[in-house]
């Protein structure tokens, strides 16, 4: 099968980026010089483009996760760090406002919080662990809250 064939394949399943589409084709044994040719094609033509992908990820979990998490998932697709942080700044902006709304929104129902000045130390801690593991900075976005 040759390269341009097997990364078609590929591709019209899900998106990949270029360092998963290089890692699957030395699984098959093809040669870096007929990579670079088949991905440089395919980048010709549209059908592949870390950028995209970059702005995919964000997109679908920009109201799930923060943005340590999702650069976490970019960096593990081999993605650049400094595209997904020029992607974050033009596409997060206009939804940073509106995200912490909703997380604070959905916070206060979980925990049954009206205030978050006075918020006893057990439900602080579940709160942080919250925040945090969606990839959240807790001390930043409580202080936000509290303004």
């Amino acid at each position: 099968m040759k390269v341009q064939a097997y990364f078609l394949q590929l591709i019209s399943r899900k998106d990949y980026s270029v360092a998963q589409l290089v890692q699957k084709g030395e699984q098959q044994g093809f040669s870096p010089d007929e990579m670079q040719e088949a991905i440089a094609y395919l980048q010709e033509l549209g059908y592949q483009s870390d950028r995209r992908l970059v702005e995919q990820i964000i997109q679908t979990g920009l109201n799930k996760y923060g943005k340590a998490v999702l650069k976490r998932k970019c960096y593990s697709k081999g993605l650049d760090p400094v595209l997904f942080e020029q992607v974050w700044q033009e596409s997060a902006i206009d939804t940073d406002v509106q995200e912490l709304d909703e997380l604070k929104a959905k916070i206060q129902r979980k925990y049954h919080i009206e205030d978050f000045a006075d918020l006893e130390p057990k439900t602080y801690r579940k709160v942080c662990q919250y925040l945090q593991y969606r990839g959240f900075h807790p001390r930043e976005v409580l202080d936000a809250w509290n303004d």
